[in-house]
C-alpha cells in the first residue's frame, strides 16, 4: 500500500523549502545557494544596475527626429481610421452627417486598413526608438549592457506627447468600457446604488447612455471602486447626457494618470539603479499605454499612476535618513507625514481598482525591514530559541501591518462613506468573471478542455471546469505572492521588483485578462528589471498584443480582415521607405556620374569637331 502520508509530507517540505521557510541542513548549505528560486535568487537575476551614458550625437539626433515623425504619422493614421473603426456611441455620434469626417465610417475596409497600418507604424516606431533607450536588441539588450548613448529625458517626454496628441481627439479605441463608465456614473449621480443597479434597471433599456453599453454589461452592476465612480459622478454632473463631452473629460482623467506615471516612473527607476529613459520607454511609452490607456480610456491609467506615486512617496520616507517620528513622541516628522501620504495614495489607488492594494503589502515589508525585521531571524532560529531570536522581527512586521491596515481602513471609510456609495463594491469584484478571455491561462485551459470534452462526446462541462480551475489558479498565485514577499523580507528582491513580479503572477493566473492588464506588471517592472530575458520578452509581448488586438467585431468577415491587414502592411512598408530611405548615397552617385563643369565646354567643342 503506498505511503500517502510520507508522500504528502515530502511534498509539503518541498513547498516550504521553495517558499524559503524550511531550514536547510548544513550539508545542503552549498546547494541551497543555487537551489531553484531560493530566496528569490532566480528572480533577482532580472535586475542589474545600469550606468549613465552620454547624449546622442548629431547623426543619432537626426534619426531620432525621423522616428518621432514616423510614430506621429502612425498616431494620425489611427485617428483617421478610428472615425470608422472606433467605439463610437450609438447615439450622439459627433461626426455623423459630416461629409469629410464621416467618410471613414462609410468605408469600413479602408478605415480598418488605416487603423491596422497606424498601429503597426506606431509599434515599429517604438521598437526603433528603443535603440536610443535600451540599446540595440541584438547587442546591448541581448547581453545586458548599457548603450553608449541614450536620448535625454526631455526628448523622451516630447516624443511621448507627440505620439499621444492625435489620440486625444480620437473616438474610444479597441473597447467600449467607457460607455459602462458613463452609465454607472449616471446611476450614482441619480442617487441609486451602482453596485446593485445595472444600466438597464437604473436608466432603462432605451436611455441614451444604455444604448451604447455592450450587451454583456447592460445588466451587470459596477465592478469598479467608489473613488473612480465618484470621479465619474462629477463628470456626469458637468456634462449631463452629453456623451462626447463626458468621453473627453474621462480621457483627461486617463491623461492625468499617464502624467503621474511619467512623473513617478523615472524616480523609481533611479532609486533602483535603472536608467530613467529606459524605464520611460518600456513603461510609459509602451504602445499598450497609448492605444489602450489613452485611446481606450481605461481606469488602469489612474490606478497605476496613483500606485506609482504612492510607492515613490513611501520609499522616500522609508529609505531616507530622517526619523519617521519625533523622539519620545508619536508625532510624525516630515518623513513620517510623507509615509502616511504614500500609504493614503496607495489606498486611494485601490479604491479605483482593488488590484493595486497588493502594493501595500510590499511597502509594509520595506517599512518592517527599516525597523529591523529580517527573514533569517524567522527562518534559521532553533525551535527552542525561535521566539527569543525572532520576537523583534515578528513585532516589527505586526506593527507595519497594523500601520497600513489603519491607513487603508481610514481611506476606505473616508472614500466609501464620503462619496455616499458605501461598501457595495466589495460584492462586485468578481463581476468580470463572466468574460472568457483567451489571455487568461486558467480560462484558456478550461475552455480548451471543455471543447475537447464536447468533441469526444463527453458533454458540455466548460463552466464546471472554470469554477474549479479559477479558484485553484488564484490559490497558486497567492502562494507565489507569499514567496515574493518572503524574498523581499530576505533582502533578495527590492519591494518594487517583487511587486512587479507579483503583478505578473496575478495577471498570469487571473480569471479574466484584457490586453492592457499586462501593464499592471510591465510598468512597475520597467523601473527595476533590466535582464535580457525580461526586456526581450516584454518588448515582444507588448508589440504583438498591440498589433493582434484589432478594432474588429464578430461581424467582421475574414476577407475584410485579411484585406485590411495586407493593406496595412503595404502602407507601413511605403511609409518606412519614405521616412528612412537614405538619399545621401543616391545624391553622391548622381554627382559622380554628372560631367564636371570645367570639362563640359571642351567636351562640347570636341563633339562639334
Amino acid at each position: 500500500m503506498p505511503d500517502y502520508f510520507g508522500l504528502v509530507w515530502t511534498r509539503l517540505l518541498a513547498v516550504l523549502n521553495y517558499l524559503g521557510l524550511r531550514k536547510q541542513r548544513p550539508a545542503d548549505a552549498a546547494s541551497a545557494d543555487t537551489a531553484r528560486g531560493d530566496y528569490g535568487k532566480t528572480v533577482a537575476r532580472l535586475h542589474d544596475d545600469e550606468r549613465e551614458v552620454g547624449p546622442l550625437n548629431a547623426e543619432e539626433n537626426r534619426r531620432l527626429r525621423r522616428i518621432k515623425l514616423f510614430g506621429a504619422t502612425g498616431s494620425v493614421l489611427i485617428l483617421i481610421g478610428a472615425l470608422g473603426t472606433g467605439a463610437v456611441p450609438v447615439l450622439q455620434n459627433p461626426v455623423a452627417g459630416m461629409r469629410v469626417l464621416s467618410l471613414p465610417s462609410r468605408m469600413f475596409g479602408t478605415a480598418l486598413a488605416l487603423s491596422i497600418g497606424g498601429a503597426i507604424t506606431l509599434v515599429v516606431a517604438w521598437l526603433l526608438l528603443g535603440r536610443f533607450a535600451v540599446g540595440r536588441f541584438s547587442v546591448e539588450v541581448r547581453h545586458g549592457r548599457s548603450p553608449e548613448r541614450r536620448m535625454s529625458r526631455r526628448q523622451a517626454d516630447r516624443t511621448l506627447m507627440l505620439w499621444i496628441a492625435p489620440i486625444i481627439v480620437a473616438p474610444p479605441l479597441l473597447s467600449k468600457d467607457i460607455y459602462s463608465y458613463l452609465a454607472q456614473s449616471a446611476i450614482a449621480f441619480r442617487g441609486m446604488d451602482p453596485y446593485s443597479v445595472s444600466p438597464v434597471r437604473g436608466l432603462g433599456v432605451d436611455h441614451i447612455l444604455t444604448r451604447s453599453v455592450p450587451n454583456l454589461w447592460r445588466d451587470t452592476p459596477a465592478p469598479y471602486g467608489p473613488f473612480f465612480l465618484w470621479i465619474g459622478e462629477g463628470i456626469t454632473k458637468v456634462t449631463g447626457d452629453n456623451i462626447t463631452a463626458a468621453i473627453f473629460l474621462h480621457r483627461i482623467v486617463a491623461l492625468i494618470g499617464v502624467a503621474l506615471i511619467v512623473w513617478a516612473l523615472p524616480r523609481l527607476a533611479r532609486r533602483c539603479g535603472v536608467s530613467s529613459v529606459a524605464a520611460l520607454w518600456l513603461g510609459a511609452m509602451n504602445p499598450l499605454v497609448i492605444l489602450h490607456l489613452v485611446g481606450g480610456i481605461h481606469n488602469e491609467a489612474l490606478m497605476l499612476g496613483l500606485m506609482l506615486v504612492g510607492l515613490e512617496l513611501s520609499f522616500r520616507a522609508i529609505y531616507g535618513a530622517e526619523r519617521l517620528r519625533r523622539p519620545g513622541t508619536l508625532v510624525p516628522t516630515r518623513a513620517g507625514w510623507l509615509l502616511i501620504a504614500g500609504g493614503a495614495v496607495l489606498a486611494a489607488s485601490a479604491m479605483i481598482k482593488v488590484t493595486s492594494m497588493l502594493a501595500l503589502g510590499f511597502v509594509g515589508i520595506a517599512l518592517a525591514m527599516r525597523w529591523g525585521a529580517t527573514l533569517p531571524a524567522l527562518r534559521h532560529a532553533p525551535v527552542r530559541e525561535w521566539w527569543g531570536r525572532s520576537r523583534w522581527s515578528v513585532f516589527m512586521l505586526s506593527a507595519s501591518a497594523a500601520f497600513y491596515v489603519v491607513v487603508l481602513g481610514v481611506v476606505m471609510m473616508a472614500i466609501s462613506l464620503g462619496t455616499g456609495l458605501g461598501f457595495g463594491w466589495t460584492g462586485t469584484l468578481s463581476t468580470g468573471e463572466i468574460v472568457r478571455s483567451w489571455m487568461s491561462m486558467p480560462t484558456l485551459l478550461s475552455v480548451t478542455t471543455g471543447r475537447i470534452g464536447v468533441t469526444l462526446g463527453l458533454g458540455e462541462h466548460t463552466q464546471a471546469i472554470l469554477e474549479v480551475a479559477r479558484p485553484i489558479a488564484q490559490l497558486v498565485a497567492a502562494l507565489f505572492i507569499v514567496r515574493w514577499m518572503l524574498a523581499t523580507l530576505g533582502g533578495r528582491l527590492h519591494p518594487l521588483g517583487a511587486l512587479g513580479v507579483s503583478m505578473a503572477t496575478v495577471v498570469l493566473f487571473f480569471p479574466f485578462v484584457q490586453a492592457w492588464y499586462l501593464l499592471w506588471a510591465v510598468i512597475p517592472l520597467a523601473a527595476w528589471a533590466t535582464g535580457a530575458w525580461f526586456r526581450i520578452s516584454t518588448i515582444a509581448a507588448s508589440a504583438i498584443i498591440a498589433i493582434v488586438v484589432m478594432p474588429t467585431s464578430s461581424n467582421t468577415s475574414g476577407v475584410v480582415l485579411a484585406q485590411g491587414l495586407l493593406a496595412g502592411v503595404i502602407m507601413v512598408a511605403v511609409l518606412t521607405a519614405l521616412f528612412f530611405e537614405d538619399r545621401a548615397p543616391r545624391r553622391r552617385r548622381r554627382r559622380a556620374s554628372a560631367p564636371d563643369d570645367d570639362e563640359t565646354p571642351a567636351a562640347s567643342a570636341s563633339t562639334r569637331r
